[in-house]
């Protein structure tokens, strides 16, 4: 089957791991949380790479960067490599988020339950319009943006979700940084200006959607 033997996972300190490898990474540890709900045990590279559409070297290739973690003639056990494949994560233990901006799709994010199974909790929320700052949404009360230093403080929050209309994201993504955020996820179509060690992840659901009718005309569909 080609996997290694042992179950090492520090063999990327020092060596820079491609964004596409992290994004990999993140499918692995799904579709195995997956098969362990159904009752699976093991499964091969060939196997793994197959339901999520890469080669079985892609597989071993990506995991390569982290260690060795496979066992001949047996494969991954798959409860094994989620919790490998979290701790490369950092998603091991809990994580507290503050959502900026509670609009329609803050609203959204507040009732997702899926980021729980995950390792992270929205405990706190942000807002500047006065109707939304004290409502109560899935159990997060909803605080002003202007006093965003003392939430964090009492939640010990490092990571953020922006999800505020794109005119706004610039100046609310330097408050967070300000206030001690060193991670943000970008929901709003906008490039962001940011001191270099703040990690920025962009979600741009228009250019999600556009990858996506590309692969579709591709298969000569036209709408």
């Amino acid at each position: 089957m080609g996997e290694m033997s042992t179950g090492s996972s520090g063999g990327s300190e020092g060596v820079a791991v491609p964004k596409a490898v992290v994004a990999r990474l993140s499918l692995y540890c799904r579709e195995l949380q997956h098969l362990v709900q159904q009752g699976r045990t093991t499964i091969n590279s060939a196997q793994l790479g197959k339901r999520l559409g890469v080669t079985d070297a892609q597989v071993r290739k990506d995991l390569a960067y982290f260690g060795q973690f496979g066992y001949p003639g047996i494969g991954y056990r798959c409860g094994e490599l989620v919790e490998q494949i979290r701790r490369i994560l950092g998603t091991t233990e809990s994580w507290s988020v503050v959502l900026a901006g509670v609009g329609n799709l803050g609203h959204a994010l507040l009732r997702y339950r899926g980021f729980a199974d995950q390792g992270f909790r929205i405990v706190a929320a942000v807002d500047v319009a006065p109707q939304k700052v004290g409502q109560e949404i899935a159990g997060v009360r909803i605080g002003h943006l202007d006093r965003l230093s003392e939430v964090m403080q009492a939640h010990d929050i490092r990571i953020a979700v922006l999800a505020v209309p794109a005119p706004q994201a610039q100046r609310v993504a330097q408050q967070l940084v300000d206030a001690g955020i060193v991670g943000i996820l970008n929901f709003a179509p906008v490039t962001l200006t940011l001191p270099e060690d703040i990690a920025v992840v962009g979600v741009d659901l228009s250019i999600e959607l556009e990858q996506l009718v590309f692969a579709v005309v591709k298969k000569g569909v036209r709408p």
